[in-house]
């Protein structure tokens, strides 16, 4: 969703939005430290709400995809928000404890200095479509945590689920503690002009500008999780079936789309034959058909669209296009795509200029792993990487010329799923972290506060300056 496209949004809905804000923020002000309970008791009651609508939530996504996978809705969505919630709870004590650190004793005999966290106040949230109820409530958690307050804005794509939420959570949370709004044309614009204390947004790199673009006229800071041609390394001796079972795995989850997703491997040269063989083997074994239950369509026609023109303008510039699964390549009245692999795509083409997401694989074959790392290097950072290998001296130099905001080490997509790992980019893939104990700490004011002990050294430095204070700062500066 380009934001800076879209007209704005009626008067009636601009003035709710800021008057959700200013309810929440009164009551911030009325209550700006909640204790530890009431913070434990809105984590355990947001878990409530997911485990009292896990198959609806499962019905609201599958009505907004065409066809969503029930299970990959469990596992993606609905299992991390309950298992990640139940990790906050146990953190959050230590968590919200007040950290020392260390005073200058030279100066400041008997003083003593803290950070606290506090409450940033209202924080805003913009979800994409592709994970939304974890896109939306695993931050909710942290907020939550943090003492915050939230307004959620969700995808246009993510209309049913939008529904169900808005229609279903009020029981759950009172408006001053969280409200949630569709996307009805203009929304999105103007919910990151809003004064938020924070504001966190998913999705493109695109439309990640155009967020902390608006939000920038009220210094609003901004995490911002977007995406790029993450790769995956497959190195010699790494053994080729459990690569490609891992790879392929993660690759056609979702139909392909997912922000850490593998968006192409890199192959020692000699083995992408082989890779391609597994993975006529292994792929059909998961998927029998294009019509299977366990797979999931794309999400709308403009991106079934882009995909199959991916595809056309790879085939037209010479690469080799490899349907994994017998019957038709694709079926446009479900909006599904065969998973695929691509071989020999040019650098120029559609499929390695810009983010697939969807299920397409490109292999790229090498010799040399050094020019692997140039070529990663000369683009964008991406948001994961995905190394394979025994070797710990390669994978070390891997993680130490590479730069990318995660990495999996023998795996693709599952540094995301470890609820004490942050998550977050680096430069074009994003900035600023959320889960774990940063995601605590993205939410908070981590507050230096300094007390001053009864008696301090420096009422003998005041002016004016003289024999005592030259030498006393002459020691000081030696």
């Amino acid at each position: 969703m380009d934001l800076s496209s879209k007209a704005g949004p009626p008067a009636a809905l601009a003035q709710d939005l800021d008057e959700a804000l200013q309810r929440q923020r009164r009551a911030y002000f009325d209550h700006p430290v909640p204790s530890l309970g009431e913070r434990r008791a809105d984590l355990l009651t947001l878990q409530r709400f997911v485990r009292e609508h896990k198959s609806a939530l499962c019905d609201a996504i599958s009505a907004d995809y065409g066809h969503r996978s029930r299970h990959e809705t469990l596992l993606a969505e609905i299992f991390p928000v309950i298992d990640g919630i139940d990790h906050v709870l146990r953190q959050l004590r230590g968590w919200m404890r007040p950290q020392r650190r260390a005073v200058d004793w030279r100066n400041f005999l008997g003083a003593r200095n803290r950070v606290i966290p506090q409450p940033l106040g209202v924080v805003g949230v913009i979800v994409p479509w592709n994970f939304p109820v974890n896109l939306a409530l695993v931050p909710l958690t942290y907020i939550y945590a943090a003492g915050n307050r939230a307004m959620i804005k969700m995808s246009e794509n993510s209309r049913h689920l939008a529904a169900l939420l808005i229609e279903r959570m009020p029981a759950y949370f009172p408006p001053e503690k969280l409200r949630i709004f569709d996307e009805s044309g203009g929304v999105g614009i103007a919910f990151s002009k809003l004064p938020f204390d924070h504001l966190l947004f998913t999705g493109s790199g695109q439309t990640g500008r155009a967020v902390m673009t608006a939000a920038a006229q009220n210094l609003c800071p901004v995490t911002l999780e977007l995406g790029g041609k993450a790769p995956a390394i497959v190195c010699d001796d790494f053994p080729l079936r459990t690569a490609a079972e891992r790879i392929l795995f993660v690759k056609y989850l979702n139909a392909g789309q997912i922000c850490t997703t593998v968006d192409h491997a890199w192959l020692p040269a000699h083995k992408i034959d082989a890779f391609v063989a597994l993975a006529r083997a292994i792929v059909p074994a998961r998927y029998p058909a294009l019509d299977s239950p366990d797979y999931t369509s794309i999400i709308d026609r403009p991106a079934f669209d882009r995909l199959l023109g991916a595809l056309d303008d790879a085939r037209a510039r010479g690469a080799r296009v490899l349907p994994l699964i017998d019957g038709p390549a694709f079926d446009a009245a479900t909006r599904k795509i065969a998973p695929q692999i691509v071989l020999d795509a040019p650098d120029d083409s559609l499929l390695m200029q810009r983010e697939i997401f969807g299920p397409i694989l490109p292999l790229r074959g090498y010799t040399a792993l050094d020019a692997v790392i140039e070529r990663i290097n000369a683009g964008p950072r991406p948001l994961a990487l995905y190394p394979f290998s025994k070797d710990r001296r390669r994978v070390q130099a891997l993680l130490e010329r590479v730069i990318s905001g995660g990495v999996s080490v023998n795996d693709a997509l599952f540094h995301v799923g470890q609820h004490d790992l942050p998550f977050g980019g680096v430069g074009a893939s994003g900035m600023g972290h959320y889960h774990g104990r940063e995601g605590f700490e993205t939410f908070s004011k981590m507050r230096p506060v300094f007390y001053q002990a009864p008696y301090t050294s420096l009422k003998f430095l005041a002016p004016p300056y003289g024999r005592f204070a030259d030498r006393v700062l002459g020691f000081l500066t030696r």
